[in-house]
């Protein structure tokens, strides 16, 4: 079998800081995502280029959608909605606020809509992951984490993935979808002989996961057994995240990061921080909302 030739092109020369938490919102056809020191929450079209953002006011981890008009999103230490319409930003509830060295970092809905985040931490395995459920429950659903990133569920909804980057290392645990209960981790990727980091990741239709690789200046695509069947290359040296967009979701978009990179990387790699899409002939999972029972 031919492996196909994907190339990445730039949308939007963004120069964020760290792009990161791509949405599609299919009903708007908008893609959201973060810039998260910033502290901006954009708004893309991809049809017209025209992008806009949000204030938040703080470092912002991930967005999800919430229902029309409305994100929530995980910010330093506490979850918030975001009306798209209006700017308004309501407090939700505030987690880990007794450990100042952490923030929340990447998260998503799952196919029931409840919400997932995990922290990510200056010390080491002192991040977590949670979920948080419509009826306004939260739940801590892993410890012992450093930098909790990249997550997604497979399209028979049987597993759950968890990204731990510090680690290197991409978990599978056994996913019970009508409690949301976690259990049986194992290592579905192991990355700790790469010179680079998995950062976020989003599932295909075919049970593929396609992961963004910090430092790495590519994006990998693992098979349902995490074994590299495909890796696309970059002209920057860190994506950070990708989700699959448009009518038939088989556009992939992607954000990057320019933090961290000397001035002589900068000149050699100008479009860091900007926005890509990749073609490709597969299609991807939806976005999911979360489900809120309180509008």
């Amino acid at each position: 079998m031919n492996t196909p030739q994907y190339q990445p092109n730039n949308v939007l020369a963004a120069r964020a800081r760290l792009g990161e938490s791509p949405v599609w919102d299919a009903t708007q056809k908008l893609l959201y995502w973060v810039d998260i020191y910033n502290y901006r929450v954009h708004q893309f079209n991809p049809v017209t280029g025209q992008n806009s953002f949000f204030d938040v006011g703080d470092v912002v981890g991930c967005v999800a959608l919430a229902g029309a008009n409305r994100l929530i999103m995980a910010q330093r230490d506490r979850l918030a909605f975001l009306n798209t319409h209006t700017g308004e930003i309501t407090p939700i509830i505030q987690v880990e606020a007794d450990k100042p060295s952490n923030r929340f970092n990447d998260g998503k809905c799952d196919p029931q809509g409840r919400f997932w985040f995990g922290s990510m931490s200056q010390e080491k395995s002192q991040a977590s992951l949670y979920r948080y459920d419509p009826d306004n429950s939260l739940h801590l659903m892993e410890t012992g984490l450093t930098v909790s990133n990249g997550l997604g569920w497979s399209p028979n909804e049987k597993v759950f993935y968890l990204t731990d980057s510090e680690q290197q290392k991409i978990y599978a645990y056994d996913f019970d979808a009508p409690t949301g209960k976690i259990s049986n981790r194992r290592i579905f990727v192991d990355l700790t002989k790469a010179p680079f980091f998995p950062d976020g990741l989003t599932v295909d239709s075919e049970g593929h996961i396609w992961s963004a690789m910090w430092e790495g200046g590519c994006v990998i695509r693992f098979d349902s057994t995490g074994k590299e069947i495909l890796r696309v290359k970059f002209p920057v040296k860190s994506p950070t995240n990708c989700t699959f967009v448009g009518e038939d979701l088989k556009l992939l978009y992607i954000t990057t990061a320019s933090v961290g990179l000397s001035q002589a990387e900068i000149d050699k790699s100008v479009s860091s921080g900007d926005l890509f899409e990749v073609q490709t002939d597969i299609a991807g999972l939806p976005s999911y909302h979360f489900q809120s029972l309180t509008q």
